[in-house]
């Protein structure tokens, strides 16, 4: 199996790329300037050289502000960019992984998202996402389409990471509380990736860390662990005054992604102290 990665330099990538190289599978990775997927003719021209067997796209627009203003460009790398990846892979007979997110969904749901569930974004990112998602389904037969949720890692973007920067600056932290999704570390994340792609079992799927909780709460169970001693101050969204409209429930119910694994993911507790044990 040879795999090709695109977007090599985000948190989910490094860390699949880690494991490649771990289990000794061939790969080639890729970052934008080497890898454009917006230009249906440079995907042709990489993947005809490197006749992977697997795509996992890592490539994406992730500024959720930004996007409302800049919402062709949003478009272009996670909703025309994914349909060039799907006509190439298609046409090479490869096997396609893409990842959406929890914002393809309103937020109106008091309870975790089902894959059954229709989407409904609120947010022009969220319609990018779609937009991505609704190309795989249409042009692949061949795909692992895996919404996230949450993403944390090694990466500059990194919410816990964050936290810990704020709280070494600060002994007064302000944040929201009335945003809940399920937050997903990027190195378990790998690890289920991979395993389920050996499964075989395509299809759409929803990839986090067990449980949800809002941003406040996983900022205090990080700051709690790490024994800061400032004041924590619960804020509301509408504060922070910012462009893009974020669902206030977005949290992701992983059925059938544990019966196709045979495991579970950890919890999000877990997984964030499993994160300040290797950052700290």
């Amino acid at each position: 199996m040879r795999y090709l990665i695109s977007g090599s330099g985000g948190q989910l990538a490094t860390e699949i790329i880690r494991l490649l190289r771990e289990r000794s599978v061939e790969f080639e990775a890729l970052k934008k300037a080497e890898f454009d997927i917006t230009s249906q003719a440079k995907v042709s021209a990489v993947m005809q050289a490197c006749r992977p067997d697997v795509v996992i796209n890592c490539a994406a627009y992730n500024a959720v502000d930004e996007a409302e203003d800049q919402w062709r460009q949003a478009y272009m790398i996670n909703g025309v960019g994914v349909r060039n990846l799907a006509n190439e892979s298609r046409k090479l007979g490869c096997v396609l992984v893409h990842f959406s997110t929890d914002y393809v969904f309103d937020g109106a749901k008091a309870s975790p998202y089902t894959i059954v569930d229709r989407p409904a974004p609120e947010n022009r990112y969220g319609e990018s996402k779609l937009l991505g998602e609704r190309y795989v389904r249409d042009l692949m037969e061949r795909f692992f389409l895996v919404r996230l949720s949450w993403v944390f890692g090694k990466g500059e973007f990194s919410f816990p990471r964050k936290v810990l920067q704020w709280a070494a600056k600060s002994d007064k932290l302000r944040i929201v509380d009335d945003q809940v999704s399920s937050p997903a570390y990027a190195e378990h994340l790998a690890g289920a990736v991979l395993d389920l792609i050996g499964t075989g079992a395509f299809g759409l799927y929803h990839m986090t860390n067990k449980g949800h909780c809002t941003r406040y709460k996983w900022a205090e169970h990080i700051l709690r662990k790490i024994g800061w001693q400032g004041e924590l101050l619960p804020a509301k969204s509408a504060e922070f005054n910012t462009q893009a409209k974020r669902p206030p429930f977005s949290a992701l119910e992983n059925f059938p992604l544990e019966e196709t694994l045979g495991y579970a993911l950890p919890s999000w507790q877990e997984a964030t102290e499993e994160f300040l044990r290797v950052e700290r």
